[in-house]
């Protein structure tokens, strides 16, 4: 790996963290437990068009205990790491079919994203109603799949062009 990448990667890191910490930081209440944004979900995004999947791979990994450790508990990175564990299965597979744009892979992490949480919330809680809830969680991850992946895209495009420098 060189120089470049490694600076990137912790670039990467940061970012995402501090990103996490604001949406710590902002409530959203929308009546649905669980329902975020996934501003760090973007970093992860640009790092895998641009540093590669390892490295989207590792970052993910790197943030989630980050943030569970500085801001959460054990019982939080568990539902996170369901989650973006699923979500970059879902997300890599998509990237390698190639059929889908940056904003579509998006798409796919943000409901599997949900989808991860939700099995590991019906296993926690040993029951089978919170199934209800994937509906309202699949909309809410492909509307901010969207938003997250739009402006992925745009940054994917720059931060390639100064990687290339």
């Amino acid at each position: 790996m060189n120089n470049k990448r490694i600076a990137f990667l912790g670039l990467f890191v940061a970012l995402a963290f501090v990103l996490s910490y604001i949406e710590y930081m902002l409530p959203l209440n929308i009546g649905i437990p669980g329902a975020k944004v996934g501003f760090a979900n973007l970093v992860v995004m640009v790092a895998l068009y641009t540093v590669g999947e390892k490295n989207a791979i590792a970052l993910s990994l790197i943030r989630v205990v980050l943030v569970g450790l500085t801001f959460g508990n054990i019982s939080m990175m568990m539902y996170s790491l369901a989650g973006a564990a699923l979500s970059l299965c879902a997300m890599l597979i998509a990237k390698k079919i190639g059929k889908l744009s940056v904003t579509g892979v998006s798409v796919l992490g943000g409901v599997f994203h949900n989808i991860g949480q939700i099995i590991v919330a019906m296993l926690v809680l040993e029951t089978e109603s919170l199934i209800y809830y994937l509906p309202f969680l699949m909309v809410i991850g492909t509307i901010t799949g969207v938003l997250i992946g739009f402006v992925a895209n745009l940054i994917t495009i720059r931060v390639k062009r100064v990687m290339k420098m």
